[in-house]
């Protein structure tokens, strides 16, 4: 494994409209057994239709970003130099590591990218992305109740579950949580819950969007197994300085879907 100094390379995540690819973070499981190891991918795209896909674009540059993982005995681990590249080339593939459990209960994946990009002009892109798993003692037998799945980490732009997001969970179970920018609950926010393999339709996608209440709450019941992509922005033309003409802001939420309910097998 390197060093994120060493593996850092330029970031290019402004497309000539102004507007940014986003990040997100994913496990290969959503429950592994306490002390087995869980796979986490740091992954850079959503690009195309209109920031509506689940494809890559890329392989993000690792300056100025942060990625910790947050275990259930308020323990946090630095991940960002132990990712490996899985790429040839500098933009191809995509980050990963393997975190290795050592307490039962939820563990939430944290990401955040605070930087100035310049592709046509330069924009402030301020970026968070979650993802959650947990670890059981005994897999045949997975508590509902895991603390700590609506903890608040303060971003600007924040995606809160309201509602586990890994236990319970399978298809039927909404996916239910509230949208935070600086603190204060969003409304009319418009939140994508896109399928890994789903095209959303052009405009706005009454089977796969959401529209946040004046609470800044919306919530969306998978129909299938599948990775679900949660994505909500916030462009603020408004925020502006001698470095930058306008602030884009970016919030992701990766939800593991399983076919059949980690705690009752349905």
């Amino acid at each position: 494994m390197k060093s994120a100094s060493v593996l850092a390379i330029g970031l290019s995540l402004i497309t000539a409209t102004g507007k940014a690819h986003d990040t997100w973070v994913q496990t290969n499981t959503q429950l592994v057994r306490t002390g087995d190891g869980v796979f986490i991918d740091l992954m850079l795209g959503n690009h195309g239709n209109d920031h509506r896909d689940y494809k890559l674009a890329g392989k993000i540059g690792l300056e100025g970003l942060k990625l910790t993982v947050h275990g259930p005995a308020q323990q946090s681990h630095d991940l960002l130099s132990q990712l490996v590249d899985t790429g040839y080339a500098l933009k191809e593939g995509f980050w990963t590591t393997r975190y290795r459990t050592s307490d039962p209960g939820l563990y939430l994946v944290e990401q955040t990218l605070n930087k100035i990009v310049t592709h046509g002009k330069p924009i402030r892109a301020v970026k968070s992305a979650k993802t959650f798993f947990v670890a059981a003692t005994h897999l045949d037998k997975v508590p509902h109740e895991h603390p700590g799945f609506d903890r608040v980490l303060g971003h600007p732009l924040e995606i809160v579950p309201e509602a586990n997001p890994v236990t319970p969970m399978g298809p039927d179970t909404p996916i239910r949580i509230k949208v935070l920018f600086h603190g204060q609950p969003l409304a009319k926010a418009r939140v994508s819950f896109i399928p890994r393999g789903t095209t959303l339709s052009e405009g706005f996608d009454e089977t796969y969007e959401r529209r946040t209440n004046e609470n800044g709450r919306c919530a969306f019941t998978p129909k299938e197994g599948n990775y679900y992509l949660v994505i909500v922005h916030h462009e603020a033309a408004e925020e502006q300085s001698e470095e930058y003409e306008a602030t884009h802001y970016a919030a992701t939420l990766t939800v593991l879907v399983p076919d059949l309910c980690p705690c009752c097998g349905e």
